[in-house]
């Protein structure tokens, strides 16, 4: 599993840039994708994938503990669709 600190560094090894800059650069990406889903928009990062936020339908459920029936209320959820290059990499 790579984690954001090991991404980093691989990016760091392959563009020979400092890993501070980087960093600044990985993690100013993600922000803007976070902030750009939280106000609605759809990010469409070609090839790789869609990030986007779509309601979650509200259902009707049980309290697992009393086994009474229950509201699941509607909520906002980030998604991803994989792009065609991200599907065939993983093929």
């Amino acid at each position: 599993m790579t984690n954001k600190d090991a991404l980093i560094d691989q990016v760091t090894n392959v563009t020979r840039q400092p890993r501070k800059d980087v960093e600044e650069i990985v993690n100013a990406l993600l922000e803007q994708i976070i902030d750009k889903i939280a106000m609605g928009e759809k990010v469409n990062l070609t090839g790789f994938g869609v990030f986007e936020a779509k309601d979650r339908k509200g259902r009707k459920g049980v309290d697992p503990r009393t086994l009474n029936p229950i509201e699941i209320p509607t909520v906002r959820v980030a998604k991803f669709r994989p792009g065609k290059t991200l599907k065939e990499a993983v093929k």
